[in-house]
């Protein structure tokens, strides 16, 4: 019988961290604890490891099904694959946000024998760092609305105001909310919503900031409303900034926490990719490279989504430029995307496959053919996988000139990774002209069109009345050389979620454009997508508890 996640999480025997730092390299006084086995890096770090960057590994996958894809199982196996073959290796992380904990997918730390532990930690509170996030957020929300109730000397249009408050959790109910209601002294009526802390813009500039000056300074640039003669308003505008930045001073230090083999990682900061930009920190990213001479990352969804999110918004940003793409995939989410029936899966059916693979294709051409980066497709492996299954997938793949490898990381942890782990090393001294999508002069339209044109395969753009009057002012403004943040469904490269593979012949329908100036990006929201999720009928939350010695259950 199958230990679950969280079972094989706890039956294996963590290293304390302070042992985790010195495989890390990382000096005992740049070392913050948070109980034995996790720990907050000093930012100074960067500024005093004098050594040559290691290289950037993407891991990235298809558009994902609920037969699942293992993509953090993956990159955390390689990392440990890595190991196991010799090399120095650091894997940087996003963290989970509850929303999804108690949502859908239950806990996000890897998965089987290819998990960071401890776990429960990760999964639930870890180091406050979203609580401090969502802080932040709404004490500039507090702010904004202070000022409006205290005279509104900057003439601030409350019809106009675009900061939403946040919370960390799924909760439909505060999409759309009416609020300052009771009378004079309770402030000013006004329509509000919230988002999910994650899709806040404080996590995007967070993980996206350098340094806590670069963060101060970016939190500063953050629109929260414009005045009656439609001037935007900011956080500085309102003296918020210091304030934010004060809340975040440690929120900013990447956490180092472990691999169930002792594999150093930092898991820090976590957009979602369908509605943010899905990528850990820079500061993270930046710090894994310094101190390995292989940094492995991963980002969020699929490859339309995480991946070119990474590579356009956040490699564009920083300044990096990721040597080798795994793109991850399983036999059973593929035939999902050919048709199948979920309960059918185990079944070997080749027909389905063949209908379900041009959407890994379409993702490894697009690695291959717009980035320009080599890549490898790397199959999670489940027991119901056949020969002849895994050598379809093969062939396809040959004729685009990429390998498959078999990933065995689930059970066998960083051992299944070898084979993976020896191709990445291959496939990173091999020729790399990394190119961006889209360049930066181009309008906000065009890069729009762009993403949807070479990434998703569309036809091409639809931009409503509203969408149309935003790109207006977003141009005026001055904002049409920054990059652009597509907020979509991840289940498909088009804006409809039932469109399954490799869909054509479609158009996306942007229905809304806005400015995340602090975090330096256009955010485009497309189809239905929401920034607040709400619970399935049954939540993964009812499946969590606690015995009375504090030992969790049900986190996956």
């Amino acid at each position: 019988m199958y230990k679950s996640d969280i079972e094989i999480a706890q039956s294996v025997e963590m290293k304390p961290i302070t042992q985790i730092a010195k495989t890390a390299g990382v000096d005992d006084k740049y070392l913050e604890q948070y109980g034995k086995y996790k720990a907050k890096i000093d930012l100074s770090i960067l500024d005093n490891l004098d050594r040559k960057d290691g290289k950037l590994i993407l891991v990235t996958a298809i558009n994902p099904t609920p037969a699942g894809e293992g993509k953090t199982t993956t990159t955390i196996g390689l990392a440990d694959g890595l190991r196991k073959i010799g090399k120095n290796v650091m894997v940087a992380l996003r963290e989970p946000s509850l929303g999804p904990v108690f949502g859908v997918k239950g806990g996000a730390a890897g998965g089987g024998y290819a998990q960071v532990v401890p776990m429960e930690d990760i999964n639930l509170h870890f180091t406050g760092d979203f609580h401090a996030i969502g802080a932040a957020n709404n004490l500039l929300a507090a702010m904004l609305d202070n000022h409006i109730y205290q005279g509104n000397a900057l003439n601030i249009d409350p019809r106009r105001i675009v900061w939403k408050r946040c919370v960390d959790m799924n909760d439909r109910q505060l999409r759309f909310v009416t609020d300052g209601l009771g009378g004079r002294v309770n402030g000013v009526p006004r329509e509000d919503g919230y988002d999910i802390t994650v899709a806040s813009e404080i996590m995007a500039v967070l993980c996206l900031a350098n340094s806590l000056s670069d963060l101060k300074e970016r939190l500063g640039k953050i629109i929260v409303g414009y005045t009656y003669d439609e001037k935007p308003v900011t956080a500085a505008d309102l003296k918020a900034h210091g304030a934010m930045t004060a809340l975040l001073k440690d929120a900013i230090k990447p956490n180092l926490v472990q691999t169930l083999e002792g594999t150093p990682a930092f898991v820090h900061g976590g957009p979602f990719a369908n509605i943010a930009h899905g990528c850990n920190s820079v500061t993270a990213t930046k710090l894994a490279m310094k101190l390995g001479d292989y940094a492995i990352t991963e980002a969020g969804f699929g490859a339309d989504l995480g991946a070119e999110k990474f590579l356009d918004i956040k490699c564009r940003a920083a300044g990096l430029k990721p040597s080798a793409v795994v793109i991850v995939a399983t036999i059973r989410a593929l035939k999902m995307h050919g048709g199948m029936a979920k309960t059918e899966l185990n079944e070997e059916n080749t027909e389905a496959l063949l209908k379900g693979i041009p959407n890994l294709l379409r993702h490894v051409s697009n690695i291959k053919n717009v980035y320009k980066l080599p890549s490898v497709v790397a199959i999670n492996k489940f027991p119901t996988d056949t020969d002849k299954e895994v050598q379809v997938i093969i062939d396809e793949c040959k004729k685009l000139g990429v390998n498959v490898v078999l990933s065995d990381v689930w059970a066998k942890g960083g051992e299944g990774g070898i084979e993976l782990a020896e191709e990445v090393v291959r496939l990173c001294e091999e020729k790399n002209d990394f190119s961006f999508s889209y360049e930066d002069d181009l309008s906000i339209e065009e890069k729009i069109e762009a993403i949807v044109k070479r990434i998703y395969g569309g036809d091409g753009v639809i931009f409503d009345k509203n969408a149309q009057k935003q790109l207006k002012t977003l141009t005026e403004l001055g904002f049409n050389k920054l990059p652009v943040c597509m907020a979509k469904t991840q289940y498909s490269f088009s804006d409809d979620m039932t469109k399954l593979g490799a869909p054509e012949g479609f158009t996306v329908t942007v229905r809304n454009v806005k400015v995340s100036a602090g975090a330096g990006f256009i955010v485009a929201l497309t189809g239905e997508i929401m920034t607040m999720p709400g619970l399935p009928k049954v939540p993964a939350a009812e499946k969590i508890d606690v015995d009375e010695k504090g030992k969790i259950t049900g986190l996956f």
